[in-house]
């Protein structure tokens, strides 16, 4: 991990209290990387996962990437959150039918629970996370294989690519104003759950493939839970994480990750590197 702070991600994150019914800090913490694209995390005193999601601003539309871990807005207004951060980008970008796409990097709970927020909203699309929505929506029938596109207007163009192995029907969004990878949680500094061994290292390789031959800036996963000390992790459920590396990551870590399952050599279990831990589960 590189202890300085690259431009637009120079934030500290709030990782939760030591008491969580005490935490002064808001359900969401929200950072604008640049004034279209902002990520936020909600609180980790609200739900252990503490999971980032992400808004992307273009010209005709915004994409809403993941819903977070909790479902009521009492305890966890994203809904709220979201509509206020489109009309501060209206004001300074008025159009009259501006949308809004609400997608996910794959569909398990800590990422979908507030998919309910938005029904109802005008001018939004809720793309549904099974691998029948996710391939219809985006145009991918030959999946994992092949890639699409989604423009949001103004030139803001993401790359959608088949990201399976942690879930079926996962993907990976990269956005190229920024060069931004949003990997979900098939990479990030934390538990690394392999549910289908072949499929994620297909997925690994893919993405080692496209960073070849595209701009990739940095890698954003969904969560933290290493320590700032190699190798260290927060054990699953921890609601106070004060030692945090930072959320970005590198295209070398996409190779150590690489390295790390050709050393893993498929067996099941728990397999502890410097930025990640591998827990690969037996296929039997």
């Amino acid at each position: 991990m590189t202890a300085s702070k690259p431009a637009g991600l120079d934030v500290r994150w709030h990782a939760g209290w030591p008491s969580p019914k005490h935490d002064p800090a808001p359900e969401i913490q929200v950072h604008a990387v640049d004034e279209s694209t902002l990520i936020l995390r909600q609180n980790m005193s609200v739900h252990f996962e503490a999971p980032f999601l992400f808004l992307l601003f273009g010209a005709e539309r915004a994409l809403l990437l993941d819903t977070g871990a909790t479902a009521d807005p009492a305890y966890f207004p994203l809904r709220a959150t979201v509509d206020a951060a489109v009309a501060d980008w209206l004001d300074l970008h008025p159009h009259p039918s501006y949308a809004l796409v609400v997608a996910h990097t794959h569909g398990h709970g800590d990422h979908v629970a507030g998919d309910a927020q938005f029904a109802g909203r005008p001018d939004t699309v809720v793309v549904g996370a099974d691998l029948d929505a996710v391939t219809a929506f985006y145009g991918l029938p030959e999946w994992p294989g092949g890639s699409a596109e989604l423009d949001l207007g103004g030139g803001r163009v993401l790359d959608v690519l088949p990201g399976p192995g942690h879930e079926r029907a996962a993907t990976v969004f990269h956005d190229r104003r920024t060069g931004l990878l949003f990997t979900g949680d098939t990479l990030y500094p934390g538990h690394l759950y392999i549910r289908d061994l072949p499929a994620y290292t297909a997925t690994v390789d893919r993405l080692l493939a496209f960073c070849e031959h595209h701009p990739v800036t940095h890698l954003l996963g969904c969560h933290v839970e290493m320590t700032t000390k190699p190798g260290d992790d927060y054990p699953r459920g921890t609601t106070h994480q004060p030692d945090e590396p930072p959320l970005e990551m590198s295209v070398g870590h996409l190779r150590a990750l690489r390295t790390a399952l050709a050393e893993a050599g498929g067996r099941p279990g728990t397999h502890r590197f410097d930025d990640f831990l591998l827990h690969i589960e037996d296929a039997g």
